[in-house]
């Protein structure tokens, strides 16, 4: 176990980074305040597309609607985070989580533009869904489980997340499709399964 913490420091990282940004905001502000997010780097494609604040893609991905929202993010990142990092090694788990996100993002604001309906959008979870699109991909690469997690665990969590997503209201849905959808391609380019073999934990 002592070695798994040493081995995902990204994971940690990233969570931690959440939770500061999260609490530092919480003592300037409600962060259950759009407008208040919105000032602080929520996603708007009004304000990307007219004021060129392409930051916004990438910020977004570091607020939470409130300490509910985070904390579910957080829960589904220590546990599904851990396993990608030790499996498919840093560098390539901080490129996965990244690019998801931004890739969710991206989707989130051409689906947008397309129905021409804007909301205020924040949260971890496109780059989440990232990592549990990899992390199946990786799964399904070794004859369908890793440890304690099995490929239809995975697809179950990504059903379930759908579709409560899609049944209930103020949840940014094309963020999750989109995350997903880039968390498993880029999964498919970048992990060889032979990156672990030899080693209990491989990291780079």
């Amino acid at each position: 176990m002592n070695n798994r913490r040493v081995e995902a420091p990204c994971t940690v990282i990233l969570a931690a980074t959440n939770v500061i940004v999260f609490f530092l905001l919480t003592s300037q502000g409600m962060t259950e305040d759009g407008r208040f997010l919105l000032d602080h780097g929520a996603m708007f494609v009004p304000m990307i597309q007219e004021e060129g604040e392409y930051y916004r893609f990438l910020s977004s991905m570091f607020l939470h609607f409130g300490f509910e929202h985070l904390m579910n993010n957080m829960i589904t990142l220590a546990v599904i985070g851990w396993n990608l990092e030790i499996e498919i090694g840093k560098f390539r788990f901080l490129l996965i989580y990244i690019l998801s996100g931004l890739g969710g993002n991206l989707l989130s604001a051409v689906y947008d533009v397309w129905t021409g309906e804007y909301a205020v959008s924040a949260g971890a979870s496109g780059a989440i869904f990232g990592v549990i699109g990899a992390l199946l991909y990786v799964v399904m690469r070794n004859r369908g489980r890793i440890r304690d997690i099995s490929g239809k665990g995975i697809l179950f969590m990504i059903v379930i997340s759908l579709y409560y997503g899609i049944t209930s209201g103020g949840v940014d849905n094309m963020a999750h499709i989109g995350g997903l959808m880039t968390g498993f391609v880029l999964s498919v380019l970048l992990y060889r399964k032979s990156d672990h073999k030899g080693r209990a934990f491989a990291g780079r």
